[in-house]
């Protein structure tokens, strides 16, 4: 590092404040905002808070960020800055904090992406609770408002897997006077405004991306074409059916363009969820990618190392939004399915800043987003999108109203090739090549992505390319809202056959569920059979973990599928887990007696001969290896 470089890396005016010594460098002597995260301050685009902070600070006010606080001592970090002059707010950080603490097996885990050196207990379980709790306790008459991942699932009746019980609102949970869910900017702009202009917080009803709690009396009698009315918590506490049904509603609406109030009863008080915002123009996400971020971690971290910053120091997101869908995934219902892409100006400025770094060796490690290959594409019909309430654009087919074009894409990765500086770029995000080898019918564009599929093979996998076929079995990917496992075997010999023409040796490397809903047994020996005959080893697996506001954890806890009304079989004890899991290591010799076993009680041996035939050995050095998401 050039000492120019060092200096400025231990420079904290060019951070936003997380002491009040640093506050009073700035010259001030108070700030307009609190921020309170269960995150490492780093501020860089990839982290809520420091997109937030500077959003604020881009609008004029003076904004501090308390990073971790401790809520176990004297309660010093919740007081430092005393009340700020607007408001606090408060998220569990880029993770809901139990999916960051517990395994699928609710194991406790050892480390803390998100944490100095990677140390865990540096946050308490739902720290949205815990610190608005506190603050309220502190500054009863200051506004707190939470948000971020962790507080928008929750923000309705939601199944809590790590307690295994439904249970209500967030906002009644922790008692904060508002939630601001999904991508916050406008939002958390829109409020300090407001509050600035003198509206109290108890009169701020109509704010879009809102949630708040009303007097039962304003809820509506029944839906309307402004209004759906779900079900009350206490319905669903006694009726699972009626708990689907809100979900329906609930995904359809965080979905939807134009969406509708949601409202329900908890006790004698009424939630209300205003709905979502437009998608962001090129202009707003340009805006908040533009911001002055240093793209470091706080000079307080010195000499420690935080992994989450370390896997996307040199990464540039492309866009926000996913309209895949998935079953199992949160990302649709937390920033939509209507993908708002930044400018190719914005995106190489934020390349060229990155080629600055003074540890930068030429290789931007992903150009990428939620999922890589969805940059500028969207309906071509946007009246049509308007009325549409499909949670997924790509389930059970592409929309024929989707434009699948990779052509901006692709010009988008000959611009960053072409930087002084620049060795390659890379693509880490995962990549839908359902999407990429959807066949529209348009001539033109379909040899446009047959050209992005072998220049993204050649020219942008760091010797392997992730992708994410998840299951073997129809049944299984029907649930998931995921493509046929024909559609992989396609893209596997394009894969090899780009590979062997051009001398590259890759690994495609697929990832797999098991113990998702609708998953039995018998689906993960033939997920077992399929992907040994193709010759690989899945060393390491994801077992189906539930988290808040997904159609497959709402189908875990009731048991029906919200869309069908359908009853759908899930595994829920260890010993049915573990029975679908062991299939993933067919291939250790630990395993076989148990799997031969089980095949015997299925009375599947035909499986078993294709598993273990007699007359073959299979030396594991001679077999294809593949990852996995945990």
């Amino acid at each position: 590092m050039s000492e120019d470089s060092k200096n400025r890396s231990l420079r904290t005016e060019l951070w936003l404040p997380t002491s009040v010594k640093e506050m009073n460098a700035l010259g001030w002597d108070s700030v307009d905002v609190v921020l309170f995260t269960g995150d490492a301050y780093v501020d860089h685009p990839s982290f809520a808070a420091a997109v937030l902070g500077r959003t604020l600070q881009a609008a004029g006010y003076k904004v501090a960020i308390v990073p971790q606080p401790n809520w176990q001592d004297d309660l010093r970090d919740f007081k430092k800055f005393g009340a700020p002059r607007l408001f606090f707010g408060v998220s569990a950080g880029a993770m809901d904090s139990m999916v960051n603490h517990y395994t699928a097996a609710r194991r406790r885990r050892s480390n803390d992406a998100y944490t100095p050196n990677g140390r865990h207990g540096a946050r308490p379980d739902y720290p949205t609770i815990v610190y608005t709790e506190i603050l309220k306790k502190l500054f009863p008459g200051t506004p707190v408002i939470v948000g971020g991942i962790e507080a928008s699932m929750r923000r309705l009746s939601h199944y809590d897997y790590w307690q295994d019980r439904l249970r209500g609102s967030i906002l009644l949970d922790c008692g904060a006077d508002m939630l601001l869910y999904g991508m916050g900017e406008k939002s958390i702009l829109e409020l300090a405004q407001r509050i600035s202009r003198g509206e109290a917080i108890g009169g701020i009803t109509d704010m879009k991306q809102s949630v708040i709690v009303r007097p039962l009396s304003e809820m509506p009698a029944a839906d309307d074409d402004k209004n759906i009315v779900l079900s009350s918590f206490e319905h669903c506490l006694r009726d699972k059916r009626a708990q689907a049904l809100n979900f329906r509603h609930i995904e359809e609406e965080s979905n939807a363009m134009k969406g509708k109030v949601l409202w329900q009863q908890h006790g004698d008080v009424a939630v209300k969820v205003n709905p979502m915002y437009p998608p962001l123009t090129m202009d707003e996400i340009d805006a908040a990618y533009d911001l002055p971020y240093t793209r470091m971690p706080h000079p307080r971290y010195r000499g420690k190392h935080i992994p989450a910053y370390e896997m996307i120091r040199h990464s540039v997101n492309l866009h926000r939004g996913c309209f895949g869908g998935c079953a199992f995934c949160t990302i649709s219902a937390h920033q939509g399915k209507f993908i708002a892409s930044r400018s190719p100006r914005s995106i190489i400025n934020e390349v060229k800043a990155v080629t600055r770094m003074p540890d930068f060796k030429g290789y931007i490690s992903d150009l990428g987003g939620p999922s890589a290959n969805m940059y500028r594409m969207g309906g071509k019909n946007l009246e049509a999108c308007s009325r549409c309430r499909r949670p997924s654009c790509l389930h059970p087919r592409p929309c024929p109203n989707l434009n699948t074009d990779h052509g901006p894409l692709l010009e988008l990765y000959h611009q960053v090739d072409a930087l002084p500086g620049v060795k390659k770029s890379f693509i880490g995000s995962g990549v839908r090549y359902d999407l990429s080898m959807h066949h529209t019918g348009n001539e033109k564009i379909d040899k446009i992505n047959r050209i992005f599929n072998e220049e993204l093979i050649v020219n942008h996998v760091s010797g392997r390319l992730k992708v994410a076929p998840e299951h073997t079995c129809p049944q299984v990917l029907d649930i998931m809202r995921k493509p046929s496992f024909s559609l992989y075997h396609e893209f596997s010999r394009l894969f090899d056959r780009v590979n062997r023409e051009n001398g590259l040796r890759q690994q495609l490397i697929p990832y797999f569920i098991s113990s998702h809903p609708g998953c039995h047994e018998g689906d993960m020996a033939e997920l077992a059979v399929e992907t040994k005959d193709m010759g690989l080893q899945l060393e390491q697996v994801q077992d189906f973990t539930p988290t808040p506001m997904t159609l497959a954890t709402e189908i875990f806890y009731t048991g029906i599928h919200p869309y069908t009304g359908e009853k759908v079989f899930t595994a829920h004890s260890p010993e049915e887990k573990l029975a679908q899991r062991k299939y993933f290591f067919w291939y250790d010799p630990a395993y076989r007696a148990d799997i031969t076993r089980s095949l015997q009680r299925l009375h599947r041996t035909d499986l078993l001969k294709r598993l273990f035939p007699q007359s073959a050995s299979y030396p594991y050095s001679n077999k294809r290896r593949a990852g996995s998401k945990r």
